[in-house]
């Protein structure tokens, strides 16, 4: 061998030594060293200029562990083990575009330039690993200023704990619930401030080297309030009609796709319904037709190329029917029955109680959905897409400092081999 081809190559993205990863973890060996086709779920995805490597995804996790909306080392550590080990692409939790928009004091934030550097550092590490890294925006609307959950799920942060109580916004002044913080209607002029203030987000992620851009559009942040007749009860050209309710979210979308490269793809988080249709039947709420004609409207727009279909979040009176909605990839027929209106025009995504390599190959393929996004399964294992490329028996890559070690230990064993 030449000097060459045992040198310990240095990654060309990041400022210091770590060796380059030419194959991305989780990248499945094409052809499989048996000749068996590479399955859906391990199939590469293409969006623009972006290309995903399998089609399991971290979805976006709050970990609320920011210093004044700055990254930590907590962030490196957390999402840089789960990209080492193969997920095919990562979303960087919900980030507020503004202070007011925190859910709690320590979320991170795009706010202001000093937060690019500490996200470009674990955005370039992400990178070093030759994996894909997007970026969730958000504003939290008259869910802001709680307390971290494992405090107390349900506690407003006053402002002796560094919250702002009295200046959480919302489309009027409905609270999110009898413990949350009364909320102020945004006037015209609030809403102008919070599309500048996204637009400058969107710029700052640009900069700190994200590879695409996600519209949190959910969860009954402000985005989602002002979707649903719940919650949106404005007389102006932002309340009332179906067209007015998703003004917001289309002039947010279209910025959001004027403020990146054409190669970079945008996404956005859609819920599928309220959940009140059991709780308050007769009272106006978001349902899965509303989800269905926003996704058409989305599709012709352009400005969107997939959506990330979830639930819920909205409403303090929501009601999952536990036999029939709570159970392993409860979302998954929603997102299933939204792309089937849509058709291919747009990728979709399911995310919620994905469990098992078999659920997702099912809802990759009987259900035709593009890509899955994991939390919970991320958390408790980092590996995760490890422990899924074993229950189908497919090879895939590893760093290469995980890989050697199994150099003589059955499939995973060959992997350097199949895929170099």
């Amino acid at each position: 061998m030449t000097s060459r081809s045992l040198e310990n190559r240095a990654a060309p993205t990041v400022n210091y030594f770590t060796p380059y990863q030419n194959v991305p973890a989780g990248l499945a060996a094409d052809p499989q060293s048996d000749g068996k086709l590479v399955p859906k779920l391990f199939q590469k995805i293409h969006i623009r200029g972006v290309t995903f490597s399998n089609r399991i995804g971290l979805s976006p996790l709050c970990q609320y562990s920011t210093d004044d909306g700055h990254m930590t080392d907590w962030r490196l550590a957390h999402l840089g083990a789960i990209a080492q080990r193969g997920a095919g692409f990562l979303i960087v939790e919900a980030t507020a575009v503004s202070p007011e928009g925190r859910i709690t004091p320590q979320d991170h934030g795009l706010w202001k330039d000093s937060q690019i550097e500490p996200l470009r550092r674990v955005v370039d590490f992400i990178h070093s690993q030759n994996q894909v890294v997007g970026i969730q925006l958000a504003h939290a609307g008259r869910k802001a200023s709680m307390v971290a959950p494992w405090i107390s799920f349900g506690d407003v942060a006053n402002e002796k704990l560094g919250g702002w109580p009295k200046a959480v916004q919302g489309p009027g002044d409905i609270p999110y619930a009898e413990y949350s913080a009364q909320p102020q209607a945004m006037c015209l002029e609030d809403i102008g401030k919070f599309k500048a203030d996204w637009v400058a987000a969107v710029k700052r992620a640009v900069k700190a080297g994200v590879d695409f851009i996600e519209i949190h559009n959910a969860h009954g942040y402000l985005l989602m309030s002002c979707l649903s007749p719940a919650t949106n009860k404005r007389s102006d050209g932002y309340g009332g009609t179906f067209e007015n309710r998703i003004r917001l979210t289309l002039e947010i979308a279209k910025l959001t796709r004027a403020s990146v490269p054409d190669s970079m793809p945008v996404i956005i988080r859609l819920p599928a319904t309220d959940w009140l249709e059991e709780s308050l039947p007769h009272e106006p709420s978001w349902r899965l037709e509303d989800a269905v004609a926003f996704s058409q409207v989305l599709a012709d727009t352009g400005y969107i190329d997939a959506i990330d279909v979830c639930s819920g979040g909205n409403h303090s009176a929501q009601k999952l029917h536990v036999k029939l909605h709570v159970k392993p990839s409860f979302q998954a027929l929603l997102a299933a029955n939204i792309k089937q209106a849509v058709g291919d025009r747009l990728f979709f995504a399911a995310s919620g109680m994905i469990t098992t390599a078999a659920l997702v190959q099912e809802l990759v393929t009987e259900q035709q959905l593009d890509f899955v996004l994991v939390g919970r399964g991320f958390l408790k294992n980092p590996a995760l897409v490890w422990k899924w490329a074993e229950e189908l028996q497919i090879e895939i890559g590893m760093a290469n400092r995980f890989r050697w070690p199994f150099a003589q230990r059955g499939r995973i064993a060959i992997l350097a081999k199949a895929l170099e």
